[in-house]
């Protein structure tokens, strides 16, 4: 079964247990804090006596369990279960999910096990505890990794039941709202952690009650004195402007009224969070953001959406620019409004929102307000939530099979979690939502994992394009392919997306790893037969040889043969010093050398520094042969090869200062290294040169580099200002050393040119 299948089936089975009743009304709802089991039994009112018995049963366990235990502000432990409980009610979850909460600090903190929870409480309800349960209990280097480490945990629980999140964003919302007890330093870490992880999470899920929770108590912790003052400058303004707010309201439920329409129009004032953010974006003080208050209207139908729309720019005349249609186009987390911004009767800009009572419960309660809903309406209604939450989810899984290190996964997912979008469109008129600054690379990997690999070039609106362009709402971006074609490693400068950069680092690991394993085989027989060997078979049929194989990865601390061959490739590991312990264990087995092979293996080799046999390189090696910086060789030139710890083979020429300083240093990593006959590409190197100042002085120069058929791939100027002569650094193209010398000569022969010579760093 493929992941993609995997996803759409796990996500649905997930949520079965949501129940469905009436959404609560208006954000207040979620402030109400359960304090006890008794104000928590009430909530839980839309539970069947049997789920109301077991959830007791985990009350009771949870009590016993945190018995004796505090929290900071010396309330009884049991008191931050109870509401975290209370929070996930608001949502109508299962007696399952209930449950899970009541108990998620039990097996982190009072040492029960997952198998005691599932003998009392049964598989589904343990799994959730479990998921909840950081990895505290297992070693770590340092406190990111475990962070990093449990946080690849919970999500993917959470990609299997989405349950899991919404019980950890009740728990986060509790803990930050009763952090006023803890330290300074740790209720900034935790803020801080908030910010970047769980109110993200809650925008993605389209939870944007708790999302502006979070942010506002995350913008009260981290800066207390820049809430402190908004907070009073909006009391302020909320006085002054409370006459146009009325006056606004009125106005328009009368043209409404007038046009018998059944409308509700609330009012509705922006969180002291967001006023600081567009007050940073837009450079501006607290006096020109005018947007602070705003009107949201709920229709019962979506035609009426639009009807209001025209109903309200009648009334006030609407700010150019200024409207978005978020219905036709949702945004990425299932969210759909119209927004307009209008001109009131005093002059200031007030922002309308338009809906129906369905898209409203998927703008406040996001995934959830799916299953809190009996009617078919507003359950087809959040289809596309549920559905761009799969997508979400699918990607995890995706992410999760492409990388293994906690700490890349959680920065690929943080990536994801941005919550700008712009919408691109597909050549056949599919949207897609991407993170802004995404670029045509992005969208290769979002349409197929296949397309991205194989991109050669894209066009966006019919026109060429570079690959690092930035995409904006609305293109029509078209990828070009090829079959022979690779992701380049300088992508992964330029994507936004944790899918594309998962990918991308995939598969140039594993070409790496292709790579290394082929030169550490090639220096491992060329060390072997230096004792008189051959390497013994690879054909796993051939059970002697990989039990040797075997016996020499154990022997190296590795898993296997091939793992054992990348580090000789990578220079973790000395070809020499492994092949002298493959010898010992064959002669053990009763191989002997051959006066043959150890003639071959030692022939021409004296009695100098470099300890390896001889490599040939063409160019073609890739990552795990790579050609010096600081010297720049190339065909013709002597070199010398330094085996790097995990860098692979570093070529030198045989003159360059730096290599004669690593010689001394590390004499046993040096190897012989030899020019093949035959090359695959063209060779950098650099040259010095001084010009005469003058017009069309770069294109004499490029004109002489062209027509000695050399290419220049960089130039660098002298940064002071012109004077009579400027130095010029430039990076050119060339076959060999005898090429080189035509392109001296050639350039020397133009007028402009005062003198030109290699140069190399030192």
């Amino acid at each position: 079964m493929s992941l993609r299948s995997l996803a759409a089936e796990l996500l649905p089975a997930a949520l079965q247990g949501l129940q469905r009743g009436p959404l609560a009304q208006g954000p207040a709802e979620l402030s109400v804090e359960v304090t006890s089991y008794a104000e928590l039994n009430v909530k839980l009112s839309y539970l069947s006596k049997a789920e109301l018995k077991q959830v007791r049963e985990a009350y009771k366990f949870a009590d016993a369990a945190h018995l004796g235990q505090y929290r900071a502000s010396g309330l009884p432990y049991i008191t931050h279960p109870i509401a975290v409980a209370g929070l996930c009610a608001d949502w109508k979850l299962d007696a399952q999910a209930i449950m899970a909460a009541l108990m998620h600090d039990t097996i982190e903190d009072q040492g029960v096990t997952k198998t005691e929870l599932i003998e009392k409480f049964g598989a589904p309800t343990a799994d959730l505890v479990d998921g909840l349960t950081k990895l505290d209990k297992l070693q770590f280097n340092t406190r990111e990794e475990s962070q990093a480490e449990s946080f690849r945990k919970m999500l993917l629980a959470m990609a299997r039941d989405v349950r899991v999140i919404l019980i950890k964003l009740a728990d986060r919302m509790h803990n930050m709202r009763t952090m006023q007890a803890m330290a300074p330093n740790k209720r900034q870490r935790i803020a801080r952690e908030t910010l970047d992880i769980y109110a993200p999470i809650a925008h993605r899920l389209g939870l944007n009650q708790t999302y502006r929770e979070l942010q506002e108590l995350c913008f009260e912790m981290l800066h207390p004195w820049r809430h402190g003052a908004l907070s009073k400058a909006v009391q302020r303004a909320r006085g002054h402007r409370r006459d146009i707010v009325e006056r606004v309201q009125k106005e328009v439920l009368e043209a409404f009224v007038q046009q018998k329409m059944k409308v509700q129009v609330s009012g509705r004032e922006k969180t002291v969070s967001s006023i600081y953010e567009k007050m940073r974006e837009k450079h501006a003080g607290f006096a020109q953001v005018n947007d602070i208050f705003g009107f949201r209207i709920v229709v019962p139908t979506l035609t009426e959406c639009y009807i209001a729309l025209g109903v309200l720019h009648q009334l006030y005349k609407p700010v150019p620019g200024r409207f978005k249609d978020y219905i036709a186009i949702p945004k990425a987390n299932g969210y759909q409004s119209l927004h307009t911004t209008l001109v009131s009767p005093l002059g200031t800009a007030v922002e309308f929102q338009v809906r129906t009572e369905a898209m409203h419960a998927v703008a406040e309660k996001g995934i959830a307000a799916h299953w809190i809903y009996k009617t078919n309406d507003r359950r087809n209604a959040t289809a596309d939530a549920q559905q761009l939450s799969a997508m979400w989810l699918q990607s995890l899984l995706d992410i999760q099979n492409e990388t293994r290190d906690a700490a890349e996964f959680l920065e690929h997912v943080k990536i994801d979690l941005h919550p700008d979008a712009v919408y691109v469109f597909t050549p056949r008129s599919k949207i897609l939502a991407l993170p802004r600054g995404a670029t045509p690379v992005d969208f290769a990997y979002a349409i197929h994992s296949d397309v991205g690999q194989h991109t050669v070039a894209a066009k966006v609106n019919g026109e060429p394009v570079a690959l690092r362009t930035e995409l904006k709402s609305g293109d029509v971006v078209e990828i070009i392919t090829a079959p022979g074609a690779k992701p380049n490693p300088a992508w992964l400068s330029m994507v936004r997306t944790g899918r594309a950069r998962s990918k991308i680092r995939h598969h140039l690991k594993n070409m790496e790893a292709e790579e290394s394993r082929a030169l550490g085989e090639k220096l491992l027989a060329q060390a072997l037969r230096a004792e008189g060997l051959q390497p013994p078979s690879a054909d796993p049929t051939d059970t002697a040889a990989a039990a040797l194989w075997q016996q020499l990865a154990r022997w190296g601390g590795n898993r296997h043969r091939g793992e054992l061959l990348v580090d000789i490739g990578l220079g973790r590991k000395i070809a020499i010093i492994v092949a002298k312990r493959l010898a010992q264990m064959m002669g053990e087995r009763g191989i002997r050398p051959d006066a043959v092979t150890l003639t071959l293996g030692r022939y021409g080799q004296d009695d100098n520094a470099f300890t390896q046999g001889e490599v040939l390189v063409d160019g073609s090696e890739g990552a795990s042969i790579q050609f010096a910086p600081c010297c720049r060789p190339i065909p013709g030139d002597h070199i010398v090869g330094y085996l790097g710890r995990g860098e692979g083979l570093m070529v030198h020429t045989a003159d360059c200062p730096t290599a004669k300083r690593l010689l001394e240093r590390d004499s046993e990593r040096w190897m012989r290294v030899d020019w093949a006959e035959e090359m695959t590409r063209s060779f950098e190197t650099q040259l010095h040169v001084l010009v005469q100042n003058g017009k069309g002085v770069l294109a004499q120069v490029a004109s002489a580099v062209s027509s000695a058929e050399a290419d220049i791939t960089h130039l660098d100027m002298d940064p002071t200002p012109a004077q009579e002569t400027t130095e010029l650094r430039l990076l050119i193209s060339v076959r060999d050393r005898v090429h080189l010398a035509d392109v001296l000569r050639t350039m020397r022969r133009s007028p402009v040119v005062l003198k030109v010579s290699r140069t190399r760093l030192h």
